[in-house]
């Protein structure tokens, strides 16, 4: 049968949708507030799902909602 694949030096998993430099680029449009997760995901052609996992989470502010003239009262 011979040896795992582990053990012929491959790994696991996945290749990531988003390449080490879409998702730097991801996190600063996010960060910058210059597009919306929506647009982001739209550029790279992928689902949303895939932007929120690329972004850090330890750097990553969650957005508050725009103000409308009603909610100022």
């Amino acid at each position: 049968m011979g040896l795992p694949p582990r053990a012929r030096g491959r790994v696991g998993g996945r290749r990531p949708k988003l390449t080490a430099d879409q998702a730097e680029l991801a996190q600063q449009l996010y960060d910058a507030r210059e597009k919306t997760v929506r647009q982001i995901a739209d550029m790279f052609n992928v689902p949303r799902s895939t932007v929120y996992g690329h972004l850090d989470k330890t750097k990553t502010v969650p957005r508050q909602p725009k103000r409308t003239a009603a909610a100022k009262s």
